[in-house]
């Protein structure tokens, strides 16, 4: 070994396959800490003791804004049809749902509002698009259509020919 190189040689440095287990693995129970933590932040399970809630409770907060941003970047017209409520809806909607990404999330987010008569015009317009263009269940992620397609929401109509959509009529405003 060099002294002015702190680098260890390569022959005494055990490959990781020689390391004892015991020395890769986390303590005990540290694992199933860190999930319920994940599962409070981001899927509304309940506080895992040992934590401060309040920081819990600002950490909870700032992933749900982050991930309201995160889906108002895929559906804009959604997040602008709803305003200054579109922060609220989205938290209230989310808070206890764990994410299905943000195309899906704003997908399940509009489409819900529509069962309960609360989607705003522009949002009609854009998850009318979104029908026409793609299939999503709900469960599977969305594919893109290869038959033509017509979707109805909300008074707007989109139609999708040959890969291409067509707002044929715009929602009532």
């Amino acid at each position: 070994m060099n002294p002015a190189d702190p680098t260890p040689p390569a022959d005494a440095v055990p490959p990781a396959d020689r390391i004892p287990r015991a020395r890769l693995a986390p303590p005990d129970g540290l694992a199933a800490r860190q999930a319920a933590l994940v599962a409070t932040l981001v899927a509304g399970a309940p506080m895992p003791a040992g934590f401060a809630a309040d920081r819990v409770d600002a950490a909870r907060l700032a992933l749900l804004r982050k991930r309201a941003g995160e889906v108002a970047r895929h559906w804009p017209l959604l997040a602008t049809g709803l305003g200054d409520a579109w922060w609220r809806t989205f938290r209230d909607w989310a808070a206890g749902r764990p994410t299905a990404g943000s195309l899906r999330d704003g997908w399940d987010l509009a489409r819900d509002l529509r069962k309960r008569g609360a989607l705003p015009p522009l949002g009609a317009e854009e998850l009318a698009i979104r029908e026409a263009a793609d299939h999503y269940d709900g469960r599977q992620p969305p594919r893109h259509r290869r038959l033509p397609a017509l979707a109805r929401t909300g008074g707007a109509v989109a139609l999708q020919v040959a890969g291409r959509v067509r707002l044929l009529r715009p929602a009532r405003r």
